[in-house]
């Protein structure tokens, strides 16, 4: 008998690997001779670099790199295939909690340093790029990122702008005649899990940019500079980014990947299952444990766990999801996870179910009870 583990991060508590050891421990009490399959996953934010680097046995890189402020700081990404492929979380560069609360102005910050991780890579021979964008501390329409890769955004005096959140509403032309030639031969995926267009009330300044610091004042004036930059960039090469679906997240960042680097922006937990072969991995499997911290609708709408069972029921595999805590609501209910649970008993204080060495012993328990629940013992037997 197969069961394979594949579980996110619980975000403040337990790592990936972490969890599923917790939970394998549990099994083998009831279940000594099954075989376990671990998988550490990730839904294209926190965790994703390792994730891949752990499944795709790869390495780190540290580079130096500029923080949304421009200070030098190390960023860590990683390369797999044989060194074709490079992963990259821009938050390990152009993050919010890079920041300190009163430093955050996305008039300011830029995504410049997310652009260095980039020409790295390139230097390094990596063609392929998997990269997520999540927890930005940004506004710039990824003026930054692609600065750094050699565009070069002018003003109607012909002055190269720095590439902030402030500068959008100068920029009257774009230049490509210093961009790296290695991006013509290169392949973007970028995990993007918002539908949020570009600017408008559903925007990016409008719907993420106060979390990032801004006022009113700002994010109109952000917004304003995100109307100006599709402008220029559909006069650049005719590409329409004002209203396609992610072009918002981030910042502009998913626009500026799509409309200049040809990025094909994906689900998260989609770009991370397909480049780990998740499908063949699971193959032969009698059932499949998922999880993450907090189980609630978006659980249900597009995150890890709803992502492993959508490639679980194209083989008729049941997957029961388990998390720290469990939020039931409609999308829950009228989901196809074979059984969802919660680890922490119901009258456990929160801080007190995350601490680890609780957290591990909730997962063992309720690894047990999802033994039970399968008559996993008898079809060992």
């Amino acid at each position: 008998m197969k069961i394979t583990l594949a579980f996110d991060s619980f975000k403040g508590s337990l790592t990936s690997q972490e969890v599923a050891d917790a939970f394998a421990e549990g099994l083998h009490t009831c279940v000594p001779h099954c075989e376990i399959h671990k998988v550490t996953i990730a839904d294209g934010g926190e965790g994703t670099t390792e994730a891949l680097v752990e499944a795709l046995n790869g390495m780190y890189v540290d580079t130096t790199v500029c923080d949304p402020l421009g200070r030098a700081i190390t960023a860590r990404y990683g390369i797999v295939d044989n060194g074709n492929t490079a992963i990259i979380e821009m938050a390990k560069a152009s993050g919010l909690p890079l920041l300190h609360p009163n430093e955050r102005n996305p008039l300011l910050t830029s995504t410049y340093g997310t652009g260095e991780m980039i020409l790295d890579a390139l230097n390094r021979g990596c063609r392929n790029f998997l990269i997520g964008i999540g927890g930005s501390a940004t506004n710039d329409g990824g003026m930054g990122m692609l600065s750094a890769l050699g565009y070069r955004f002018l003003d109607k005096q012909g002055n190269i702008l720095p590439g902030t959140g402030e500068m959008l509403a100068h920029v009257t032309e774009i230049d490509d005649s210093h961009v790296h030639p290695a991006l013509r031969d290169c392949h973007l995926k970028v995990a993007c899990d918002v539908t949020n267009p570009l600017y408008g009330e559903n925007g990016a300044a409008y719907i993420f940019a106060p979390q990032k610091g801004a006022d009113a004042t700002m994010v109109e004036q952000l917004d304003n500079g995100l109307r100006n930059y599709a402008q220029v960039i559909e006069q650049y090469n005719g590409s329409d980014i004002s209203l396609l679906p992610g072009s918002g997240a981030a910042g502009g960042l998913g626009g500026g990947f799509k409309a200049l680097l040809r990025a094909q922006l994906v689900p998260g937990i989609k770009m991370v299952l397909e480049a780990i072969a998740f499908d063949r991995i699971i193959e032969g499997s009698t059932l499949i444990v998922t999880g993450e911290g907090c189980i609630d609708y978006q659980t249900a709408m597009g995150k890890a766990p709803s992502g492993v069972l959508q490639v679980a029921k194209l083989q008729n595999i049941p997957v029961v999801a388990v998390g720290g805590k469990v939020k039931w609501c409609d999308e829950l209910h009228n989901s196809d996870f074979a059984a969802i649970m919660p680890i922490t008993p119901e009258e456990m204080p929160l801080e007190e179910a995350m601490q680890p060495d609780i957290a591990k012993e909730n997962i063992r328990k309720i690894a047990i009870r999802v033994a039970q629940l399968f008559n996993l013992q008898k079809e060992n037997k």
